[in-house]
This record gives C-alpha cells, structure tokens and sequence, in this order.
C-alpha cells in the first residue's frame, strides 16, 4: 500500500522552508521525514506528515503550490546492508527507482512509476511495504539534546532515531544524506504544477520511488 507525501514549491530565498514548517506547526501536522530538491532558482520540498489533507489545504491556504502524491514506503531493519538489501529487491524485481529519502525510525520511502504494479511485483520479495495508518501512529519521545526513541504504534516496535526541531518547532528528522544508487533520477527544472524532476536530499530513513510529484 502506498503512503501519501507532500510535494511543496519553494522559492530559493531565504527562510522560505522556514515558513513552511510554521504552517504545519500551527495545523498540527507532524512530520515524518522531508526532503529538499535544488532546481536553481527554486526548489521542491517533499514531506511525509502524519495528517497529508490537512496539511496540503493548509499550505495551499498560505500561498503555498503544494499537492500530495503516493510513493512506497518500506520498512528496514536496523543492521548494516539492509538497504543495500531492499535496493537489491527492488532491482532484481524491475522496479527503477527515481528518488528516496528517509523518515523517522526504519522507514525508506520509495517513488516509482506505478505503486499498485510495483506492490505486486514485490510482493513476493522478503520486504514489508509500510501503510498510511502506521505514518500517522508514528509518535516521537521527548528527550534531552533532541535524541528521540521513535515508537512505530501499529507494530509495537520502537527504534532509536535523532530528531531536530525544524523552524517554527515542527519536529522533524535529522538530514541523513543523499540518494542511494543509480536508479536515483538527475535533479532537473521542475513544474510547479506536478513537481517533477529532482535528485532528493535524505532525512531521517525514508526513500523515494519513481517520478518526484
């Protein structure tokens, strides 16, 4: 099952990210993970968020472009390879990814070009696709210095992960780095419409899959 991201047109000025993590603070949306994509003169902003509808209207309401769109999201387990293990899958089941970025917890999201058509190609793979309900039951533990043990609700598990406070205090995760093989797309100009094109920066442990929208 696919989950929900946000896809937000950025003007390259300073402070404009800024200002849209005060909108998700202020409509209680708490986000997961984030990705920033550099196109020149302006940017994308792709952000997993634990409420998506209420989110995307409020950004729309402050002037934002903003959409939300459906990528994959799988679960790691917390070991060295793993995702060497999961990009593996993906390639030996024919499924190019464009993009990825990370979330809180053992989470990468994935992008690709059909969710429903993917999902079944790996379905038989030994990986567990993560569903929108788990996203929202995600729930980040106040700690000192801003550490975290993020909780995964639904499944009961709890994996260690830091956690920063974005601008306007919307919490978010911490940049991981950037994309993680050949199958990543370019970074290229962008639409505003369907924010398409763009290598992801990485947050937390979530990854993308197929065109950036």
């Amino acid at each position: 099952m696919p989950i929900k991201q946000l896809s937000v047109f950025l003007e390259n000025d300073t402070g404009h990210a800024g200002r849209v993590t005060a909108v998700l603070e202020k409509a209680g949306a708490s986000i997961r993970g984030f990705s920033l994509a550099d196109t020149g003169q302006f940017g994308i902003a792709r952000i997993v968020v634990d409420k998506p509808e209420v989110a995307r209207l409020a950004l729309e309401e402050d002037g934002f472009i903003a959409q939300t769109s459906e990528v994959l999201c799988v679960e790691l387990v917390d070991r060295p390879g793993e995702l060497a293990r999961v990009l593996s899958l993906f390639a030996s089941a024919g499924v190019n990814i464009d993009y990825a970025y990370s979330l809180v917890s053992t989470y990468v999201v994935l992008k690709v070009a059909n969710n429903e058509t993917a999902a079944a190609q790996l379905a038989a793979q030994p990986l567990r696709l993560v569903e929108q309900a788990e996203i929202a039951a995600l729930r980040v533990a106040g700690g000192a210095a801003g550490a975290s043990d993020v909780a995964t609700a639904a499944g009961g598990a709890a994996a260690g992960a830091a956690a920063g406070v974005g601008a306007g205090g919307a919490t978010t995760t911490g940049v991981a780095g950037a994309t993680a093989n050949s199958d990543v797309g370019k970074a290229g100009a962008s639409d505003a419409a369907t924010a398409d094109g763009g290598t992801a920066v990485g947050s937390g442990v979530a990854a993308a899959a197929g065109g950036a929208r």
